[in-house]
């Protein structure tokens, strides 16, 4: 038996990797099963090109509970060590990893998550392990090694009976970490970090029926049918599955497939995705995976499901900012890449040339997959453009090169259902929408209830109205105009409709200037100067008689605030302020001027006033009350 210290001078590493990395210590898993995995894989490889004279087999990695003696064991088939490989990469390559791990990361270890990324993989099971032992069998014809250590530098390794070729990590699970010897929780990081690894991972047993056996159904002498029960069999219980979706090319996959894959990563979503995205690129760098569009709501929630970020196979964060666009990070799904330095900080990450490289070949499959959804069946496209609007309206705003595509797949319904492309729109409504300035005005609503009368009113003249509601909206009104050339969009219910979208032609007025100004005093004695600016318009006869619209600018401002951005404007806290558009060729408001008595004048100006109010859902509370009262009076 050989006994010794590990060649280190920090004294007591052990203690420090586990304060250092304590955060992180589920982790330990994970890297073992990593590492055994790595064994077998490299096993496989040395038999294909025949450097190892063996049978591969079917190997398999088991993980072993053993509660009553506080033991957890993670075995593997793979290629195994001989006692000299123990030595060189147990004593000497992990730890001259920790101590350079100490010595860059001691201060920041926490948050950068850095083990395996020093060769610290192995020693990851002192974080939760008193001791540890090694027992294994190189596939090399040499005697198996007994290697233990006891949380201090020192060690003892020797000969041991071992006949199958692999690797034994026994770990003596420490006072502080017994809930790593529940069955329950072995399983559960299992399942989080090791469900979809190359190897299968074996963890206890489990009855199936046989399926050699056929249960039989006899009658009796009534005629009464008796089926036998099925025979059960033990058999192992493999945890993961070894060869996922994504891990296929999509030529052998089916649309069943992929619906099959989505419900294995999130079996507590009952709704199905709309579509997928399989991504499979070897160069300039390696990533495969598979997004999913949900079905997203409009109030851009943060998503439950996260997409899974996977390093050959093993699991690692789902915490995908600066490797996956922001705008993507509310889909779901898988990416695997060997090439993303995981283990390092989240500054670096950012920064990583590769990283970037990753995340805009993303959004360029992204935007070339809604593209073909889109030319291949326009119909559906439509139908689930609800679902998918805020993506591809948040990836417009966030990302110049998805903008830049979006064009031809982005749509603009209106409200009466009818979907166009921008082009489509342009050409549409060039025609009539162009004003006095040969600016395109687009018109759009965010409220088909609510600004039902203003629809109606653009309607009346053959514009086309947009129904644009998502919450971001106004920041992608701003994008889009200083994007596209000569184009300002009004909300219809901005001004009124002969004022949005201004021609040559001018309505007389019915009043002259001496009735024009007695009106505007009146008015202005009436209604509150606070929450309205009076404005007389000659408009045509037949249209309302008080209109009220909120300026586009302010109302775009208050909203982009509200939805992050627009802030330096200081709208937010301003209070609430309107148009009034008074319609002085209307013959209500003929009738106020020659109305003879003040208090006459007054009732007709509120009662118009708030039916403008009402119209635009503005009257609440004591005032709607008054308003209603005030009404009855009337008629009676």
């Amino acid at each position: 038996m050989t006994k010794g210290n590990i060649n280190v001078s920090v004294e007591n590493i052990f203690p420090l990797i586990k304060k250092f990395l304590y955060s992180d210590h589920e982790i330990f898993l994970r890297e073992l099963i990593s590492n055994a995995t790595d064994a077998t894989l490299k096993l496989k490889h040395l038999t294909n090109i025949g450097d190892a004279k063996i049978e591969y087999g079917n190997p398999q990695i088991e993980v072993k509970v053993d509660k009553d003696n506080k033991k957890l064991h993670i075995i593997d088939q793979g290629l195994g060590m001989t006692a000299d490989e123990v030595e060189k990469y147990i004593n000497q390559v992990a730890f001259s990893g920790a101590e350079e791990f100490l010595d860059k990361y001691k201060d920041s270890a926490k948050d950068a998550g850095i083990i395996g990324h020093f060769g610290l993989g192995f020693y990851s099971a002192f974080m939760v392990a008193e001791k540890v032992e090694i027992i294994t069998k190189s596939y090399k014809d040499e005697p198996a090694a007994h290697w233990t250590c006891d949380g201090s530098p020192e060690f003892t390794l020797e000969p041991v009976e071992k006949t199958e070729r692999g690797t034994e990590i026994i770990l003596h699970i420490a006072e502080d970490s017994t809930e790593f010897l529940e069955e329950s929780r072995i399983r559960e990081l299992l399942n989080k970090y090791n469900k979809f690894m190359p190897i299968p991972i074996k963890f206890g047993t489990k009855e199936i029926n046989d399926p050699e056996h056929e249960p039989k159904t006899t009658k009796d002498e009534d005629g009464k049918e008796t089926t036998e029960p099925h025979r059960k069999i033990t058999v192992d219980d493999i945890i993961n599955n070894p060869s996922p979706a994504w891990t296929k090319q999509p030529a052998d996959l089916k649309d069943e497939d992929y619906g099959n894959f989505y419900r294995e990563l999130y079996p507590t979503q009952f709704e199905e995705p709309l579509f997928n995205i399989h991504l499979n690129v070897d160069y300039p760098f390696n990533l495969t995976g598979i997004l999913y569009f949900p079905k997203l709501s409009n109030d851009m929630q943060i998503q439950k499901d996260k997409i899974q970020l996977y390093q050959n196979q093993v699991f690692v964060t789902d915490n995908v900012e600066g490797i996956v666009p922001e705008f993507l990070t509310m889909l779901r799904g898988v990416i695997d890449s060997p090439d993303i330095p995981l283990n390092v900080s989240r500054s670096y990450l950012q920064a990583d040339g590769a990283v970037k490289k990753i995340s805009s070949y993303i959004t360029r499959k992204v935007a070339d997959k809604l593209k073909s959804l889109f030319n291949n069946n326009r119909e559906d496209f439509e139908a689930k453009w609800n679902d998918i609007k805020i993506v591809i309206e948040y990836g417009m705003l966030s990302e110049e090169k998805f903008f830049e595509k979006a064009d031809a797949f982005t749509l603009y319904p209106t409200v009466d259902g009818k979907y166009y492309t921008y082009e489509e729109l342009f050409n549409k409504i060039k025609a009539k929408q162009t004003d006095k300035d040969d600016k395109l005005i687009i018109l759009y609503a965010s409220d088909k209830d609510a600004q039902h009368s203003y629809i109606e009113a653009a309607k009346a003249k053959d514009y086309e109205v947009l129904l644009l509601d998502s919450p971001i909206v106004s920041h992608l009104i701003q994008k889009l105009e200083t994007s596209k050339e000569n184009i300002s969009f009004a909300r219809v219910d901005g001004d009124h409709i002969d004022n949005l979208i201004k021609k040559d032609e001018n309505t007389i007025s019915k009043l002259d200037e001496d009735q024009k100004k007695a009106l505007d005093e009146l008015l202005k004695e009436v209604i509150p100067s606070d929450k309205f600016m009076v404005q007389l318009e000659a408009m045509d006869s037949n249209a309302s008689p008080f209109i009220i619209t909120q300026p586009e600018f302010m109302r775009r401002m208050k909203e982009m605030q509200q939805t992050g951005g627009g802030g330096m404007f200081g709208m937010g806290n301003m209070p609430e302020m309107y148009n009034l558009v008074v319609n002085t060729n209307s013959e209500l408001v003929g009738e106020i001027i020659n109305t003879k008595t003040k208090k006459k004048q007054e009732r007709l100006i509120n009662q118009s006033l708030d039916l403008a109010r009402l119209s635009q859902g503005l009257l609440k509370g004591e005032e709607l009350t008054n308003f209603i009262k005030r009404s009855y009076e009337m008629i009676k």
